[in-house]
């Protein structure tokens, strides 16, 4: 893939981006539709007569990702854990991977979204390696962030085995979902039309912007940025939606040890702080 082929396309993919930081950070809906129709629209007066045509179409991915971004958008992403939260959580989050899966292959009749959940290759030292340093990293760093900077409040307080149960089943739910949308929806239609690496940082916008509102403020994007972009290149790498999943939940299983710990010191006196 040349310069020359993906240059006038950067323009309408970033538009569509662009409208999750507007939808999910500064919280302006109406900004993210005129992004989103900027975006295709662009698309579609680059494309034109391609678009039905029978190669991967700009104007049709980046349609799915825009049709996943409005899914989200409906529901706030305040973390909640009572029945109707967990409900709405489910219902768009889900319709958010589902859709555009099935409009992919069903009314596009392509392959452009797949869920890669194991290869044949066994997970070496390296893999094994980084899963070991995932825990100690986020065992080191999450509660530093969570508890100084005050986001731990973003959550619930969680005081009864209930909560702590429902926070639980909610945090890895979200981070599965998180690959599931992200990565291979997401990363996996840009990958189509540009360089990996390009492809990986337009991901990580639209990947960051979603934790910002989820509750990773403050710096939190110094955390979350890297990682959006790890869980991309570790894709790329691995073929592998298990690996990544993996390695997010083991992330995930900090996190809400740490939220719990936040919310009730002295019940899991494992940290540092």
């Amino acid at each position: 893939m040349t310069r020359s082929d993906w240059m006038p396309r950067l323009a309408p993919a970033v538009l569509v981006c662009l409208a999750a930081p507007a939808f999910f950070v500064i919280q302006w809906a109406w900004l993210g539709w005129l992004l989103l129709a900027a975006g295709i629209g662009a698309a579609w007066l680059i494309e034109r007569a391609a678009v039905t045509a029978s190669g991967p179409s700009l104007t049709r991915d980046l349609s799915l990702i825009a049709l996943g971004l409005l899914i989200v958008s409906v529901i706030p992403l305040a973390a909640e854990l009572d029945n109707m939260a967990m409900l709405r959580f489910t219902l768009a989050l889900g319709g958010a991977v589902v859709v555009p899966y099935v409009i992919s292959r069903f009314v596009y009749r392509d392959r452009a979204i797949s869920f890669p959940w194991r290869t044949r290759r066994r997970w070496g030292r390296l893999q094994w390696g980084w899963l070991v340093a995932v825990l100690v990293l986020g065992w080191l760093i999450l509660p530093f962030y969570f508890i100084t900077s005050g986001v731990y409040l973003n959550w619930p307080v969680v005081d009864t085995p209930e909560l702590i149960a429902r926070l639980f089943v909610g945090v890895g739910a979200v981070g599965i979902w998180d690959e599931l949308f992200f990565i291979c929806t997401v990363f996996a239609l840009l990958r189509r039309h540009f360089p990996d690496a390009l492809a990986n940082v337009l991901q990580m916008i639209v990947f960051v912007s979603f934790l910002w509102e989820l509750g990773y403020r403050e710096w939190g994007p110094l955390l979350t940025i890297p990682f959006a972009l790890l869980q991309g290149y570790i894709f790329l790498k691995t073929h592998s939606l298990a690996y990544v999943v993996a390695v997010h939940l083991l992330f995930d299983a900090v996190v809400f040890a740490v939220l719990v710990h936040a919310h009730n010191p002295g019940l899991l006196p494992i940290f540092l702080i």
